[in-house]
Order: structure tokens, then C-alpha cells, then sequence
């Protein structure tokens, strides 16, 4: 009769509840776990690695690495950062291998960006290319703090740097942003005059 009571038409709001239910082998809770933060993994694997199979993969072995180590989670601590910096150290980890074995489609892809670009590609477009381009430290720390909307202390715990460093980071990717867009004509220098706070 416990399962039910935690039937999936119940949303579970409290994470200190959720990962009771997981450590308890509850199924349910699994998949509610799985369901709540899929889209932030995801999309932070995808962001650092560039390429949907490997974001996948990645993301399947967070949640295994994830639910082996759920019971030395803190309680005290958010779970969503804690999760991410699982995230960010397998991608890490993947980059690495990635950099030993250079694949042969690496060399297609750099063909194919080279073709000329339509001229109506829209600013979100050029924002993801621009993106692209910068530092992985860089882009890393720009995606948690304005898609996954981590504080600067969160980030910091993520990442496993000091407060600081993302704080330069931050500012860094902002201005580089800024150039590359203005290089490209996207946006005029004058809406992105930054200043480091």
C-alpha cells in the first residue's frame, strides 16, 4: 500500500522526499526523478558535448552514477547542482576521451561549416553558433546561470571552482558574446556595452 500513496498523478515538490523514495527502491519515485530533472542533464550534456548521441549516452550514465550515489547526497544542499556537477564531470570526462580519439565525421562537419550561411537566421540561432565558439569553461558557466539559472555559489559548487573564477567566467562569455554577435552584424556594439560588476 506505500507505493500508492505516491501514485505519479501526486507530484512530489520536496527533493529530501523524492530521494527518500528513490533510496527506498520505489519505482515510481525513480521515474519522477528521471522525468524532473532529464531536461536540465540533458541539456547541460548536450551544451558541453555538441552532439545529441553523446549527450545521451552521458546523460543515461549521470543517472546511473546518480541513483548508486543518491545516499551520500546532503539534504542540506540543493539537489539540482549536485546532480549537475555529476553532469559536468562526465561530460568532462567524455570531452577527454573525445580529444584522445578524433573521429573521421569531425572532419565532415568542418567541411560542412564552411558553406555559406542563409542571411535570415534568427538571433537565437546565431546565439547558440556564438555559443559555440566560446571557451567550454566559459560556455559552461554562461549555460547554468542563464538557461539552468544556478546562483554564482551554485555554480561555483558544480563546477568545483571559486566563486571569483565564475564570476570572471561570466563576465568573459557575456563580452565574447557580445563581439561575436557584433562581428556577425546580429546586434549593434551599443546594446552590448558591458561593464564587470
Amino acid at each position: 500500500m506505500g507505493i500508492t500513496r505516491y501514485s505519479r498523478g501526486l507530484p512530489v515538490t520536496d527533493d529530501a522526499k523524492l530521494v527518500e523514495r528513490c533510496l527506498a527502491g520505489d519505482e515510481a519515485g525513480l521515474r519522477v526523478f528521471v522525468e524532473r530533472f532529464q531536461g536540465p542533464v540533458f541539456g547541460l550534456c548536450l551544451r558541453m558535448l555538441g552532439r545529441r548521441e553523446d549527450a545521451e549516452d552521458v546523460s543515461q550514465e549521470v543517472f546511473l552514477r546518480t541513483f548508486r550515489s543518491l545516499h551520500t547526497w546532503d539534504s542540506a544542499r540543493p539537489l539540482k547542482p549536485w546532480l549537475l556537477t555529476i553532469a559536468a564531470n562526465r561530460c568532462r570526462t567524455a570531452l577527454e576521451r573525445r580529444s584522445r580519439q578524433p573521429s573521421p565525421t569531425e572532419y565532415v562537419e568542418t567541411i560542412a561549416d564552411g558553406s555559406p550561411e542563409p542571411a535570415n537566421r534568427d538571433l537565437a540561432e546565431e546565439l547558440e553558433r556564438a555559443l559555440g565558439e566560446l571557451r567550454e569553461d566559459y560556455r559552461t558557466c554562461f549555460e547554468l546561470f542563464y538557461r539552468e539559472e544556478l546562483s554564482v555559489t551554485e555554480i561555483s559548487s558544480t563546477l568545483d571552482c571559486p566563486e571569483g573564477t565564475v564570476k570572471t567566467w561570466l563576465y568573459r562569455a557575456r563580452r565574447e558574446l557580445a563581439e561575436l554577435l557584433r562581428r556577425r552584424g546580429v546586434v549593434p556594439y551599443a546594446q552590448y556595452e558591458l561593464q564587470e560588476s
